[in-house]
Order: C-alpha cells, then sequence, then structure tokens
C-alpha cells in the first residue's frame, strides 16, 4: 500500500502542478506528498520531476513512468468499480461543484437524499456560480446552467430550463411594457456577472435573431438578489423559470416578450471523461437525471 500511496501522490502533482494543491485534494499536507515523491525517486533510482519555484515539469523518464502509474491506477479503479457494482455500495469522497441559489434550493435536498442512500459516501460541495475548472480544481461532477462551451468535458443534461424577461408591474407602469427585444436598451436591466454574453441580450424567434445591449443600475452575481431587485422594481431581468415560477403566479413578477427564446437551454451534470466512470460519479448522475425527470417548476 506504501507504493500505490507513492503513485497516486506523484500522478496528483502531475496533474494539478502544485504540490501543496495535491495534497489538499488528496488529504494529506504538502510536505507528506514531498516525502512520498523523494521516497518513490529513491526507490527507482531516478528523477521523476524537475522541481523550481516557479514549475514542476516531468523528466524523460518521469513522463514514461506517469504514463505507466495512469494506466495502473485506472486498472486498480476499475476493479473497485466492478467491486462496487456488484454491492452498490459506492465509497470515497464525491467532490461537488453546484451553482448558488439553484444548488441551495434544489441540488442540497437531493445531495441529502443521495447520501442516505449511501451512507458509506462522503460529499464535499462548493457553492459557486463562477465557472470552474473541474479538473485543475479537483471536483467529480459540476452542475451547470444554460448553452455550454465546447470541451472535453462529459455533459448529461438532467432538466430543461429555459429564460424569461421579467419585470414588477409597478416598473413596467413606470417605464411601458416592451413589444420588441430592440426596446429594452432603453429600459433599466439588471445583469448577471457570469452570463456568457455580458450585457448583449440574445433572443430568437421564428428563425428572427437579436442581439440587444442593455445597461441599468444593477450588475450582481447571483440570481437570488437580481431576482428580489426586479420584485423591488429595480429594473427587468432575465431569469430561468426555477426561480420566477411563484412570483409569476402571485403576479409580483410579469413576463414580458415571452413568445422570444432567450437565455439557456437545460441544466447539466458535468465531469471528466474517463474510460472508468466511476460509481460514485456514475450512481450520482444517474440519480440527478432520475430525480429532475419531472421538474417541479
Amino acid at each position: 500500500m506504501g507504493r500505490l500511496d507513492e503513485l497516486e501522490a506523484f500522478v496528483k502533482v502531475v496533474e494539478v502542478e502544485s504540490f501543496s494543491e495535491a495534497g489538499r485534494q488528496l488529504g494529506i499536507s504538502k510536505s507528506y506528498v514531498s516525502k512520498q515523491l523523494s521516497k518513490l525517486e529513491d526507490r527507482l533510482g531516478a528523477r521523476l520531476l524537475n522541481r523550481t519555484t516557479r514549475q514542476l515539469t516531468l523528466t524523460e523518464v518521469g513522463a514514461m513512468f506517469y504514463e505507466r502509474c495512469v494506466e495502473v491506477l485506472e486498472g486498480l479503479e476499475e476493479a473497485e468499480l466492478a467491486v462496487s457494482q456488484l454491492q452498490g455500495t459506492p465509497k470515497g469522497v464525491l467532490r461537488l461543484s453546484l451553482p448558488m441559489s439553484f444548488g441551495v434550493r434544489y441540488l442540497s435536498p437531493v445531495v441529502a437524499e443521495f447520501m442516505s442512500k449511501y451512507s458509506d459516501l462522503t460529499v464535499e460541495i462548493s457553492f459557486s456560480d463562477r465557472t470552474v475548472n473541474i479538473i485543475d480544481e479537483g471536483f467529480d461532477l459540476a452542475v451547470r446552467i444554460g448553452t455550454l462551451k465546447d470541451s472535453s468535458l462529459i455533459a448529461r443534461k438532467i432538466a430543461n430550463t429555459r429564460g424569461y424577461v421579467v419585470a414588477s408591474p409597478e416598473f413596467l407602469e413606470r417605464h411601458g411594457e416592451p413589444s420588441h427585444p430592440s426596446e429594452l436598451k432603453d429600459i433599466p436591466c439588471l445583469r448577471y456577472t457570469y452570463q456568457s454574453n455580458g450585457s448583449n441580450w440574445r433572443f430568437d424567434l421564428d428563425g428572427e435573431e437579436v442581439s440587444v445591449k442593455v445597461d441599468g443600475p444593477m450588475t450582481v452575481n447571483n440570481g437570488d438578489a437580481i431576482m428580489e431587485a426586479a420584485r423591488q422594481g429595480v429594473g427587468c431581468a432575465v431569469l430561468p423559470d426555477f426561480f420566477i415560477h411563484e412570483y409569476l403566479k402571485s403576479g409580483e413578477l410579469k413576463s414580458i416578450l415571452s413568445e422570444w427564446n432567450c437565455s439557456g437551454n437545460g441544466i447539466w451534470a458535468i465531469y471528466p471523461h474517463n474510460r472508468h466512470l466511476s460509481a460514485k460519479v456514475r450512481l450520482f448522475v444517474d440519480f440527478l437525471a432520475e430525480s429532475f425527470a419531472r421538474t417541479p417548476w
């Protein structure tokens, strides 16, 4: 097992290019990671890594050894996966990156229910609307909302969603209700910091595509804050259906330009492309898809 620990430490250091980050992801100290690497190099009688204050690079023999180590660890994961599938009891740590408002409101109960089914599993959650690099930051899976960028990651849709332009009735009384997206440029709008297209809101209807550069008194990195500002009549906003369905029913918000399609087409589970998907990730993705098969909103 000592040799296995050394291989895991070596592979993780190469993946994240940092002793301290490798230690954090493995749950051990930076000094212990360094000790494992030194023991491995001493036992092999070869230098695997060139270390400088700014970067880590593989030596020629280190690069060859790294490829073989990855094969060994993948083979071990495959064996563990086979056992887990037979027993139906995934183990270890499942690290999740979840969007803030949707994650707290809708995903937290699903995670709790999943953990109640698999008590041997430990879950670590980071709530953030930032688009994290799940490989570099050590996450097993992320949930993202909207249109995805091309990447090497695997994406599975777990729910459908669409965005609506909304405003309070009082706001519309003051500013008037637009009949075309182009009129939004003259109306105070609430902008979302992490929106992929920035201040340009894009719409389409029967083949007609419109991009409108909007402006307004508020830019926010959280959907709940934008929704509350819209309810208070600060501006109009583009928000997904799961945020606003209750307020549309109550009349606190009104949907405008509803015949136009805008903002997003789904909620996605994103995870790295591994030849052998671990049982904990596979089971959790399946559980998410089943839980959101009929979206409550």
